[in-house]
């Protein structure tokens, strides 16, 4: 019997005893993605190498959902409802200041200790018209949560297209005007090793300029950086470790890669979308595009990762086990009305679509457009 394109099966449940599902979906090109209602977590992605059809998985993932639970790396979650960090947790939005709980250095990470990573989100399976299997979760955020203003309602839909390119569509509309930045914290390692640096492989990113920081990871005043001649430019592809070591400041006080990077104006493929980041692994041959509707992509290297989580594997997840390629809003940007706006009043819907395909798998797409794009942003 043919394997079904999207099924889903129990995944334990959390510490208040909520059931946890796991949902795979499947595509003709031999990648599958798995993902979980708990955090809305990109729990697997399994890719074919060029040299080698055999899929192998090129995201960080653990063993059950208490496991996700206990953890703080926000492995493979949703992160909302702000992304990144806001400054000591406070910004004023229509002459009215409002808090967040501090759980980075002084300053609120990722929506604050209780976020969008650690809900439970509900699932509705379907189809996209072309046929490609896709899984809405949605989530509800009452006023107040976490000190944030307003009732949110948030979905993020994942689709999986013949090709085997993997979309995030991003949607949140409120009642009452609020600051929203949504993005996803996969970690990834395209060797399909966690024991292989993520150092070894070859980064590009699509930015002129990033955003230094403070000694506690927020934004410097004044205008972005530019990258040239610095640690920071991608600009053309080399390793991502080439540089790493050397000193300077910036890398000091991120103790490595954790910055935003200003993603430059370009060709657009699709509705809005443009390549931002390109990741390659050459021993596999596996290559990773990233297009975005975003204006910035936050970059990590996974240095805090200590080898105290073991992945489905058993393997333990030490420094530079896997990175992020963050699409987002910039942080901070409540506190900043020189950075795009994260303001999101009612009736104005929040849309942004990040794709994530594999340009060494089949036929590319001959109109140049991003692999595997349906044009239409959701209505849902």
């Amino acid at each position: 019997m043919p394997v079904p394109a999207l099924s889903s099966a129990p995944f334990g449940a959390t510490p208040s005893g909520t059931p946890v599902e796991r949902w795979v979906l499947r595509s003709p090109s031999g990648v599958e993605a798995a993902v979980l209602t708990y955090g809305a977590v990109l729990h697997s992605l399994r890719v074919p190498g060029r040299y080698d059809p055999r899929p192998a998985e090129v995201v960080l993932g653990l063993p059950d959902a208490a496991q996700y639970a206990a953890q703080g790396a926000y492995l493979g979650a949703v992160v909302g409802r702000f992304g990144n960090r806001i400054a000591e947790g406070v910004f004023t939005l229509d002459g009215t200041a409002y808090r967040v709980p501090a759980n980075d250095r002084g300053n609120a990470l990722h929506g604050g200790p209780d976020g969008f990573d650690r809900r439970v989100w509900r699932a509705e399976p379907g189809r996209r018209p072309d046929g490609a299997p896709s899984l809405r979760l949605h989530l509800v955020s009452p006023d107040g949560d976490q000190g944030f203003p307003g009732t949110l309602e948030a979905s993020v839909t994942y689709t999986l297209a013949e090709d085997g390119s993997l979309s995030l569509d991003y949607r949140a509309v409120t009642d009452r005007s609020t600051v929203v930045n949504l993005t996803h914290h996969a970690y990834f390692n395209l060797s399909g090793d966690p024991g292989r640096s993520v150092l070894e492989q070859r980064l590009t990113l699509e930015a002129d300029a990033y955003l230094p920081i403070d000694p506690t990871g927020i934004p410097l005043p004044g205008a972005p950086a530019a990258v040239a001649g610095t640690p920071f430019d991608f600009t053309r592809p080399h390793r991502v470790g080439d540089r790493a070591g050397e000193a300077d400041e910036q890398l000091a006080r991120g103790g490595g890669y954790d910055h935003c990077w200003v993603l430059r104006a370009r060709p657009r493929r699709g509705p809005g979308l443009a390549r931002a980041a390109r990741l390659e692994d050459p021993a596999s041959g596996r290559v990773l595009d990233v297009h975005t509707t975003e204006p910035g992509l936050q970059l990590y290297t996974g240095q805090l990762l200590d080898g105290t989580l073991t992945d489905t594997a058993g393997r333990r997840l030490g420094a530079h086990a896997g990175i992020c390629l963050e699409t987002q809003h910039f942080p901070d940007s409540p506190n900043r009305p020189d950075f795009p706006s994260t303001v999101l009043r009612p009736g104005r819907p929040l849309r942004s679509r990040t794709v994530l395909s594999f340009p060494h798998i089949g036929r590319r797409a001959e109109s140049g457009r991003a692999q595997g794009v349906y044009s239409p942003l959701p209505t849902m």
